[in-house]
């Protein structure tokens, strides 16, 4: 039994390896078998298809991450603080990958989307509801940054999908220029776009 985990737990480090640096299409299950040094037949034992390993990659990329997202926006500190701590962890994660590989890797999430979303259902939706429950987080911290009167938006929905959407764009721009210094404007443009610094939110204080 722990031969056999830790054959896929190999499969599935590689193939998260390969989809960040390569992406999904030019990737073939002979490649993901030979970095993960394990024979194909075990590819097959474990995974019916390449989509649907992917899914499986996602998914556990994701539950990593969700933990990260709820334990920053889940904290104690005030609502603009946590935040703001996300950002931060968001970019001390690419710069900590450009150091260790050589280049920004981006977003998996996103990288996907660029490149499978119009190719299969399933990696599509999965992917839809990952940004969904992201834009859920973003959302609640905004409510409470709002009852508490230091945002000036009307729509904390659409603020949140603002706020994820901008954090997906700058990792695309860290990514593409391979710089995360392209990151350091992430907070100062985030309190743009929620208004943190709008007249009417001293009024509302």
């Amino acid at each position: 039994m722990g031969r056999t985990s830790d054959a896929r737990n190999k499969i599935l480090t590689a193939a998260r390896s390969l989809l960040e640096r390569r992406g999904y299409s030019a990737l073939g299950v002979a490649e993901i078998c030979k970095t993960a040094e394990v024979p194909k037949g075990s590819f097959y034992y474990f995974f019916e298809s390449k989509e649907a390993l992917a899914l499986t990659v996602i998914d556990e990329q994701w539950a990593a991450e969700k933990r990260d997202w709820e334990g920053v926006l889940g904290g104690d500190a005030e609502p603009l603080e946590r935040l703001r701590q996300l950002f931060e962890a968001t970019e001390n994660r690419q710069r900590n990958g450009q150091e260790s590989c050589g280049v920004v890797s981006g977003c998996l999430f996103g990288n996907l989307t660029l490149e499978m979303s119009n190719q299969t259902d399933a990696v599509r939706e999965r992917l839809q509801q990952i940004f969904e429950a992201q834009v859920d987080m973003v959302e609640a911290t905004i409510v409470e940054a709002k009852e508490r009167g230091e945002i000036a938006v009307a729509e904390p929905r659409e603020a949140a999908r603002s706020v994820v959407a901008q954090l997906e764009g700058q990792v695309l721009f860290a990514k593409l220029y391979n710089n995360t210094s392209q990151l350091s404007s992430l907070w100062p443009n985030c309190l743009a776009l929620l208004r943190a610094d709008d007249p009417q939110v001293a009024e509302l204080a």
